[in-house]
């Protein structure tokens, strides 16, 4: 038998050929793009914070640090009420300028002297 008359085998099922993937075009670039943000409806950032901003400015340093406070005393309510809100919250670091150990202390001072009733837990507001 020749090459032309001998019975060949059946191809094998070919695999379906993969999708081709769309590859994303690049955005056109142009030299007059601007990169800069548009200010907001209230105005730039810039603008927004400053002397008008959310808190005062705090001191630098820490209150009880200049003082050479050596314990925080809970019984003095008047000394703590400056670091309380009027919702009753604790003011946080960044609003007193208390350092990190004494906003501790300060905190468990707080803590205490509302548990002895002579700090609110919560504020004045009326419902």
């Amino acid at each position: 038998m020749t090459d032309q008359e001998q019975p060949q085998a059946a191809p094998a099922p070919a695999a379906p050929a993969p999708a081709p993937t769309p590859t994303p075009s690049p955005a056109p670039t142009t030299s007059s793009q601007s990169y800069e943000r548009r200010p907001g409806p209230r105005g730039p950032r810039t603008e927004r914070r400053g002397p008008g901003g959310k808190y005062a400015p705090r001191p630098k340093v820490c209150q009880f640090c200049v003082e050479k406070t050596k314990k925080i005393d809970y019984k003095a309510p008047e000394q703590l009420r400056r670091f309380v809100s009027d919702r009753g919250k604790i003011r946080p670091r960044r609003q007193t300028g208390t350092c990190a150990r004494h906003q501790r202390h300060l905190a468990l001072a707080i803590k205490r002297a509302r548990h002895l009733a002579l700090l609110p837990f919560v504020g004045n507001q009326a419902r």
